[in-house]
């Protein structure tokens, strides 16, 4: 398969003559404008994947099953992950489904999947199979807890993997813990991690020609996320204890009540700490050896919080925030979501997009936290429709209009008019 060069705007492409007008639209403003993904995910972490490669332009072609329960979810969650996408219904366990996606397969860039690792081989839709036709596949996965291993069969959520992964135990106070994350954090980074190997695949594909597999779970995600807490227990066996809202290594770092509710210190190092005393006019506090340097603060924080709590609880936390940020010490409130899309910051972010869906009306989304000068990713189509996009795509195959039509009274797949 020979592929051709062209330059356009400065921009470099390489455009492979047989797949090139399945991309259903092109700008060479957008980062993956020239790739075509083929989504074969569901729930969460691989829609989230997906997202991030449809946000930075690849053609993203979401193939469903018929009566998908991710249908199901609410509405606004569907619009999120699905926005920038295109969509087929194919019906995988009929012979014919397969070779749909076998033929798009040959003629993308990627695939992505989060079955069962078995799922994907009793299908025949696995890498070994896929790669035969098309040697520059990149292919990834993302599953509970890895393809391979005693728990790869097992079904994988995130509420479980938050559990087996530690999370959960460090999160909380002594009395209240384990306490999940109010995200489903375990399905979010593993879909991060995935789109940056299928980043990683793709810039090394430029050298080598060939494709590769990427793979990733929900456990392996947590689990690599520990940080410090990790790097702590295996150098040290030391098992770290949950410590609710207070940083375990800092103080005083945490969460503190001033007159009208709660605020956050992160006072990170000495100077900080310095100046925090000032603002708080604690007098000979700031020196005193129980206070004066960071391990000292730690060893002594429940005396350290008295004081500090006694003294923050003169003024409203608005007003603490903004006295102690102007001094430099790092100090912030607390907000419910709905002061989170309030505050002035946030807004200047331009996080949310506002889309006019074909079911649902106007539907509010959340871009991607992230800034490129030339290439920036963007929210362009609203989430569609199941199915919406079926009769394009295969037509696009190679598949006439007859043979659509009975591709679709079989029930192989759905067409939505």
């Amino acid at each position: 398969m020979e592929e051709s060069l062209f330059v356009c705007n400065g921009h470099v492409k390489f455009i492979t003559p047989h797949r090139h007008h399945l991309i259903h639209w092109r700008s060479v403003k957008a980062a993956l404008s020239d790739i075509l993904v083929v989504d074969l995910t569901t729930v969460r972490s691989g829609p989230t994947c997906t997202k991030i490669l449809a946000d930075f332009g690849a053609d993203v072609v979401r193939v469903e099953r018929p009566g998908d329960a991710g249908r199901d979810r609410v509405f606004f969650d569907q619009a999120d992950l699905q926005r920038n996408k295109r969509s087929m219904v194919v019906n995988l366990q009929s012979p014919k489904g397969v070779e749909i996606v076998r033929t798009l397969a040959a003629r993308a860039d990627v695939v992505v999947e989060n079955y069962r690792p078995d799922v994907k081989h009793r299908l025949g839709v696995d890498y070994a199979t896929l790669s035969r036709d098309n040697a520059r596949l990149v292919y990834a996965s993302i599953s509970g807890f890895g393809q391979d291993g005693p728990y790869r069969d097992r079904p994988g959520y995130d509420q479980i993997v938050q559990g087996m992964s530690g999370l959960m135990w460090l999160t909380g106070t002594p009395e209240s813990a384990p306490l999940r994350v109010g995200i489903p954090i375990g399905d979010l980074l593993a879909g991060y991690f995935c789109a940056m190997g299928i980043f990683v695949a793709l810039l090394e594909r430029q050298v080598s020609g060939r494709g590769q597999e990427v793979a990733t779970s929900l456990l392996e995600a947590l689990t690599g996320s520990l940080s410090f807490q990790a790097v702590k227990y295996l150098n040290t066996g030391e098992v770290p204890p949950p410590v609710g809202n207070h940083h375990p290594l800092t103080a005083p770092m945490g969460v503190y009540r001033a007159r009208d509710g709660f605020m956050n210190l992160a006072v990170g190092n000495d100077e900080m700490w310095a100046r925090l005393a000032r603002v708080l006019d604690l007098g000979d506090v700031a020196e005193d050896p129980r206070f004066a340097r960071g391990p000292a603060r730690v060893k002594n924080r429940a005396a350290l919080d008295a004081i500090l709590l006694e003294r923050l609880a003169e003024r409203p936390a608005a007003e603490w925030t903004e006295r102690l940020n102007e001094a430099g010490v790092a100090c912030g409130p607390i907000y419910t979501v709905d002061q989170v899309f309030a505050d002035r910051q946030v807004r200047a972010a331009g996080l949310v997009h506002e889309q006019e869906h074909a079911a649902f009306g106007p539907v509010k989304v959340l871009g991607l936290p992230l800034r490129l000068s030339r290439t920036p990713p963007t929210v362009r189509t609203p989430a569609p429709v199941p199915g919406a996009h079926t009769r394009e795509i295969l037509e696009g195959l190679g598949y006439s209009v007859p043979e659509i039509d009975a591709l679709a009274e079989a029930g192989v797949i759905e067409v939505t008019k």
